[in-house]
């Protein structure tokens, strides 16, 4: 059923502000996928901060010019779905990777992220990416390794110092 020119530049608008916050965008096809897991993919997406819309590739192209999205242009073919992460940058790429895994029919096209256009086949990037408190917890521990090794050190430096006062 085709689209009356308000109800198009509605979803224009609606995509193009979803796109103005957006980290990250994660294209993909779901051709082929059923219906309830789509639903669970989308109930997944709402709990890990990302939106989710299917869009005809002309009112994504139209809802992305002039932003820093724009580069995924070229992956707009066939049906198209977009992912736009909103509290951390690899959350829709790390949810689309653990879906696929169990939908043969779901393929990632391209993910963007700092104006960067990155293939489907480096999805790792942007999937492997710490959240805030995987990153804390890491510097937290390099820390901790750092101070550790600085005492055995000074305690290595006072024995040492000892012997040679002894001796």
């Amino acid at each position: 059923m085709p689209l009356a020119l308000e109800g198009k530049k509605a979803i224009v608008a609606e995509v193009s502000e979803a796109a103005k916050d957006a980290l990250s965008v994660v294209v993909a096809d779901s051709r082929g996928v059923a219906v309830s897991a789509m639903t669970d993919l989308r109930k997944q997406a709402r709990e890990n901060g990302v939106q989710i819309r299917v869009v005809r590739n002309t009112l994504a192209r139209r809802a992305l010019s002039g932003t820093p999205w724009e580069i995924l242009d070229e992956t707009f073919s066939g049906p198209t779905m977009l992912a736009f992460s909103y509290e951390h940058p690899g959350a829709a790429a790390r949810l689309f990777k653990e879906f696929a895994k169990g939908q043969k029919e779901f393929e990632v096209k391209a993910l963007a992220y700092e104006g960067e256009l990155i293939p489907a086949s480096d999805i790792d990037r942007l999937a492997n990416l710490p959240t805030y408190d995987e990153a804390i917890a890491k510097l937290m521990s390099v820390m901790k390794e750092a101070s550790a090794g600085k005492l055995v050190r000074t305690l290595a430096a006072l024995r040492d110092q000892k012997q040679e006062e002894a001796a």
